[in-house]
């Protein structure tokens, strides 16, 4: 076997990148999570349509994804302490441009292109990395999970918060609250930080030309990838679009429009993503991931037309959002895992953003769609079977090749050249 190590340093010890690499995901992801709630009080101060925020939402999840693996192989080459402390400021000014925009071209560059590049810099691609080169192989998918669980935790927390936020202090100064909270991933990154990280590139050792040339070329590595297309259109639009979704119901059922039965669903999509992505990093060293992810994804159809087919009311909603969110980031430490299952640690980061990029393309796609469908049917139903229909596309996942098996569940990695020679064997 080939030894490819792309670091000489002291390893972080295993509490210290669950503590503060979680702490790092809680932030980024936490906040983000709450954008849905700005959706309405922002369009309808500055009298934009529901298209210019979903616009805006649309192009953080596009910029995120396409720059992820730039980010991620700077990370891998450099370190990622200089990559994370970018990303924190970057995040706090992009909510600081957020709130005192007003018109939509700068909204859009502030919460599109800021916050989306500040994302690639502070959440799980970037902490994977870290994580893979200081985490056991044998505890890294367990490990992966927790990590996500602590994003869960954020997302579960920052809803509560950022709503309280938008009642007791309107939406720019909630904005400017939450461009401080930001700025601790400065700190944070310190406290992540490896020392003596040096790139070591040794003779025979894969480049990154190599390494994207294998991962392009695998099969496993491009159902993944089309795979996490459904998982970022369906979470992106319900974290996007539900409640406005449940507001424009409560002419018809009026339970459902209480601001405080949209803030308790989405914090409970956060609650439960704390169990279902906890419980994927468990599931995910026993069984095979690649079976995992079709349930997921199975699942989460199942569960949307089960909303869309009962009556509306607060404990439909609180039901729906439970399941949602057990199912919700499950996917990460199970892809994550995967990925450096086949392909070994030392280009995690990289190899991660790049399938986190077709992720990203669906989270757009579901985040426009949503706006624009909207603006032009007045309806999100569309937007919802479009959701549903891409569940079926789920059990390609199912057909990750058998090279998985060939690795029997081992999270070492096997040299790059023998695996390129079994698929060439297999095609």
């Amino acid at each position: 076997m080939n030894t490819t190590q792309s670091a000489s340093h002291k390893h972080l010890t295993l509490n210290q990148v669950l503590i503060f690499g979680g702490l790092m995901v809680t932030l980024s992801m936490g906040i983000r999570h709450g954008f849905g709630l700005f959706n309405l009080p922002i369009t309808q101060a500055n009298g934009w349509g529901r298209e210019t925020f979903a616009l805006t939402i649309a192009l953080q999840n596009l910029i995120w994804g396409a720059f992820q693996p730039i980010t991620g192989a700077l990370a891998d080459r450099y370190g990622a302490l200089k990559i994370m402390i970018a990303g924190g400021a970057l995040y706090a000014l992009g909510l600081v441009g957020m709130a005192i925009s007003t018109d939509a071209l700068n909204f859009t560059v502030a919460g599109g292109f800021m916050i989306g590049l500040a994302q690639t810099a502070t959440t799980y691609s970037i902490v994977y990395g870290i994580l893979g080169r200081n985490v056991s192989a044998d505890k890294r998918v367990w490990a992966m999970g927790i990590t996500a669980a602590a994003g869960s935790f954020g997302q579960f927390l920052m809803i509560p918060t950022e709503q309280t936020l938008l009642s007791s202090f309107g939406t720019q100064n909630a904005l400017l609250i939450l461009a401080l909270m930001a700025s601790f991933m400065i700190p944070t990154a310190f406290l992540l930080r490896e020392k003596n990280f040096k790139y070591v590139h040794n003779i025979g050792d894969q480049s990154i030309k190599e390494a994207l040339l294998e991962a392009i070329s695998n099969p496993s590595f491009r159902l993944l990838t089309l795979g996490y297309f459904v998982c970022g259109f369906q979470v992106v639009f319900i974290a996007v679009h539900l409640a406005p979704y449940l507001k424009d119901l409560s002419k018809i059922y009026p339970s459902v429009g209480a601001p405080a039965v949209a803030t308790t669903a989405l914090a409970l999509i956060g609650l439960f993503n704390i169990f279902g992505t906890y419980s994927a990093g468990i599931l995910g060293q026993r069984f095979p991931k690649r079976y995992l992810l079709s349930a997921i994804y199975l699942l989460r159809s199942i569960a949307i037309i089960a909303f869309l087919n009962i009556p509306l009311s607060p404990m439909s909603t609180y039901i729906f959002a439970a399941v949602m969110g057990f199912l919700w980031l499950s996917t990460i430490p199970l892809t994550n895992g995967i990925v450096a299952q086949i392909f070994g640690v030392k280009y995690l980061t990289m190899l991660s953003g790049l399938i986190f990029f077709s992720h990203q393309l669906g989270s757009f796609c579901g985040a426009y769609l949503g706006g624009y469908l909207f603006d032009r049917t007045g309806s999100y139903l569309l937007v919802w079977e479009i959701a549903i229909g891409l569940g079926a596309v789920a059990p390609c996942v199912r057909l990750v090749v058998a090279s998985l098996d060939k690795l029997g569940g081992t999270n070492e990695r096997m040299p790059w050249e023998d695996i390129t020679k079994q698929f060439k064997v297999k095609q």
